[in-house]
């Protein structure tokens, strides 16, 4: 009885020893987050995409630069910029063209943009049917679920349909009243013959059967800035510090991505995308890779910029060009 007695006891020890040192450690944590500046941004969308800033945040880029990074969903660029524009968040991550909107619309506490993630369109078209050698000229008389109007992914498709000699009103029915998160369900449901996709969305269509990948619109449409880092410019002058340090960690983020196999950044973002597997990660990160989709640095060039607004003029989303040094973030 005096064993069992005993055996129970330093039981409990053990236990209490490891609560107590578990406790210690989260105390710890703690503690360290205290030192760091917190920096909420409102995200536009959860895509692999985005690999170079799951992997900052992973890897501890964010921490290393004094920052706490409170990643924020918010999808679509309107709503990104109406969170970045009300304070709720400090910095905004959506297609360049928000600012552009804001800017001409007279807000005075405009956004500017300070850093490029992304320099490519990351949907894919995606097909209902199998077709080889596939060409812009199958979309002929087909209807495809396009994104919002007046976004980088629907403009870009767009425009990328015209340097084909196609007229995106006439020559194919383009829907573009399916809200963002929901295009990979209503294709699914047996609505359109084709629909633009980011990843994993679109290797998820082809895992189920629903579908087969058949072209890049990034690829298409050529290099912009595609997704950036915006904010207020009352954020950028009273914060130029914290906009320098996370501007580093993304740069490491990249760095990253640019220097590591297919497998090691999908081991760095494996947690963001719990529903998906290392495998599956692994393809998706080369998909993007082979299609060039991620800068070298986060400073984009004046070219890409004027690209952009030519996107934008194509689709009638915008009057008149708006000067790189305008929109454009540089510390003095």
């Amino acid at each position: 009885m005096k064993k069992i007695i005993y055996s129970v006891v330093c039981i409990a020890v053990i236990i209490l020893i490891f609560l107590i040192f578990i406790l210690d450690l989260n105390k710890n944590n703690q503690d360290d987050k205290k030192d760091l500046t917190k920096v909420r941004v409102a995200e536009v969308a959860h895509t692999v995409f985005y690999a170079p800033q799951y992997a900052a945040i992973s890897q501890g880029f964010f921490e290393e630069e004094g920052l706490d990074v409170e990643l924020i969903l918010a999808s679509g660029a309107d709503k990104v910029t109406a969170s970045v524009l009300s304070g709720d968040v400090d910095i905004g991550f959506s297609g360049s063209e928000a600012c552009i909107y804001v800017y001409n619309q007279g807000e005075k506490d405009y956004l500017k943009t300070f850093a490029q993630l992304t320099q490519k369109d990351g949907s894919f078209l995606v097909s209902r049917q199998k077709i080889e050698n596939f060409t812009l000229e199958n979309l002929k008389g087909k209807s495809v679920i396009g994104g919002r109007q007046g976004g980088m992914p629907e403009m870009t498709f767009e425009w990328a349909l015209r340097q084909n000699g196609i007229d995106p009103v006439n020559d194919l029915e383009i829907d573009t009243s399916v809200a963002f998160a929901a295009m990979g369900g209503a294709f699914i449901g047996g609505q359109g013959d084709f629909v633009t996709l980011f990843e994993p969305n679109a290797l998820q269509i082809e895992q189920q059967g629903f579908g087969y990948v058949v072209a890049s619109i990034g690829e298409l449409g050529g290099v912009v800035p595609y997704t950036s880092y915006s904010a207020r410019i009352s954020y950028l002058e009273k914060h130029p510090d914290i906009i320098d340090k996370f501007t580093r960690a993304i740069q490491k983020g990249l760095d990253f991505v640019h220097n590591n196999s297919d497998e090691k950044v999908a081991s760095a973002i494996l947690d963001f995308f719990p529903d998906t597997s290392l495998n599956d990660l692994k393809g998706v990160v080369n998909r993007y890779r082979s299609v060039d989709a991620w800068p070298t640095t986060t400073t984009f060039s004046k070219e890409s910029f004027y690209h952009l607004q030519e996107i934008m003029q194509a689709a009638n989303e915008l009057d008149q060009t708006v000067k790189y040094e305008d929109l454009i973030y540089i510390k003095d």
